[in-house]
């Protein structure tokens, strides 16, 4: 960020409503014109600085969408490994009673 700070004393660049005589008005208007440009100096550092900060947003904002979608992803495919885990203990488990079944039919029990 910009080390120029905006401030309303920084930004006024007309100090007060003397009446200036025909001889002093061009320094005046100099004077002026001089604050002018400092102001609009503040003005544009400031507003870069926050084109800047905007776009470092943009891109840590595009930078997490796509680690979302990795997760949402990732998890996805576990939801489905999961359920093939689940199906897989169930088959095995219905597999295991029917030979222990026909294992204490056979041997009579």
């Amino acid at each position: 960020m910009s080390d120029m700070k905006l401030t309303n004393e920084k930004m006024r660049t007309f100090d007060g409503h003397e009446k200036i005589g025909t001889f002093k008005a061009s320094a005046k208007l100099t004077e002026f014109g001089e604050k002018q440009n400092e102001a609009n100096e503040l003005l544009a550092a400031n507003v870069n600085d926050l084109i800047k900060r905007v776009c470092s947003l943009e891109d840590d904002r595009i930078r997490h969408e796509e680690v979302m979608k990795s997760l949402a992803s990732e998890l996805k495919e576990f939801r489905k490994e999961l359920d093939r885990l689940r199906l897989s203990d169930k088959l095995n488990t219905s597999a295991i009673e029917r030979l222990d079944k026909a294992i204490n039919l056979a041997g009579g029990k």
